[in-house]
């Protein structure tokens, strides 16, 4: 592609948005207002009660464990 033909595609690029761009100055936009309501998240506890039944079903689905540590591999993907 020699420099003469590169120059006519820059020019019908142009064109084209020049295009695109007058078209979008009559496009008229309605303003969307989104509520702020947010909801579905949990209530926040205090945090020091545990559930030891929870613990115990953890600890014994994991496949490695020493102590009250869960044994997992690091960075193995």
């Amino acid at each position: 592609m020699n420099e003469q033909e590169k120059d006519k595609i820059r020019k019908q690029a142009q064109e084209l948005l020049e295009k695109f761009g007058k078209s979008l100055e009559n496009v008229k936009l309605k303003e969307k207002r989104e509520s702020k309501d947010v909801g579905g998240f949990r209530e926040e506890g205090l945090g020091n009660v545990s559930d030891g039944e929870f613990r115990a079903r953890v600890f014994e689905n994991a496949p490695e464990k020493s102590g009250d540590f869960i044994i997992a591999e690091k960075k193995k993907w």
